[in-house]
């Protein structure tokens, strides 16, 4: 059995890291209160960019543009989008499971887009090669950085530097619920596009119109299109910070109640060592007086 002393040195420390969680909880809590009323203004504009125009393009027919078609190229262009910080639960490890456990991203055939230093370090010490570095971007999402990344992302579509351009961010649903995801920005397949208005207003696929575009569509899809990756980049970061600080707000509370059942065993364990101290304590001294008798 531990020592008295060296229980009541544990039980300090853990009352210590305690009121560290209890702090950090705290501050992701005022922290999800900014970034949950942020998800929630932009995750309509998000869903609806996505929905329509999937939609258009399924709508659409023979359409031949440089940012539909497959560029011949077969590297893969990833944006990840995870934390700066740790201490966030499984958090920054879903994402970064997405990519890794995924077939299609080989190290030798993928370039990663960091948005988030855990996803940026993780992957590099798995192989995968950083073509662009955003660390500082998920501190404080912007719509100027969201166009700066997708404008660098459609000038090596173009070249044809790559060929597909993914983006893994976190999905932010609930306080207590976040999940990984995964989606194609470019190109857009046009054959499993879920052609969301269709099925929410119940129209049957095979009575789709056409879609005509005003003015051409070369010139409608360059101004729809780098508009479409820029939203969703956008959207994601906001969702992602959101998730983040609910992950780790889910964690801190872990943490302080895993702690406050270690403190009350340890507190236990206090008690018994004491009283077993002073048993043997009031043994020796019957025992002593015993022998003088």
């Amino acid at each position: 059995m531990a020592s008295m002393r060296d229980i009541k040195r544990r039980k300090t420390s853990i009352q210590s890291t305690q009121q560290i969680t209890k702090a950090m909880k705290l501050v992701s809590t005022v922290k999800l209160q900014r970034a949950k009323t942020a998800a929630e203004r932009s995750k309509t504009y998000f869903n609806e960019m996505y929905a329509t125009v999937s939609s258009i393009l399924k709508r659409s027919s023979n359409i031949s543009h440089p940012y539909l078609n497959s560029t011949g190229s077969d590297k893969k262009a990833v944006i990840v989008v995870t934390s700066n910080r740790g201490l966030a639960g499984g958090y920054n490890s879903n994402v970064i499971k997405l990519v890794t456990n995924d077939d299609r991203f080989a190290p030798d055939n993928t370039y990663i887009h960091a948005i988030g230093k855990k996803g940026r370090d993780a992957l590099f010490r798995k192989g995968y090669k950083i073509a662009a570095d955003y660390t500082e971007v998920i501190n404080a999402p912007l719509y100027k950085d969201a166009v700066e990344i997708s404008n660098k992302l459609l000038s090596e579509y173009k070249n044809g530097e790559i060929g597909e351009i993914y983006l893994a961010y976190t999905v932010f649903k609930n306080t207590v619920s976040q999940v990984p995801r995964m989606i194609k920005l470019l190109p857009v397949d046009l054959d499993t596009a879920k052609d969301v208005k269709d099925i929410e207003d119940g129209n049957d696929s095979s009575s789709r119109a056409i879609m005509n575009f005003e003015p051409e569509e070369d010139e409608a899809l360059e101004l729809i299109i780098p508009k479409y990756v820029t939203s969703l980049i956008h959207g994601a970061m906001i969702e992602a910070v959101a998730s983040e600080n609910g992950a780790r707000m889910q964690a801190m509370d872990n943490a302080t109640s895993n702690a406050e059942d270690m403190i009350q065993s340890l507190e236990l364990g206090y008690n018994r060592a004491r009283q077993a101290h002073i048993t043997q304590e009031l043994t020796e001294i019957i025992g002593g007086a015993e022998a003088l008798s």
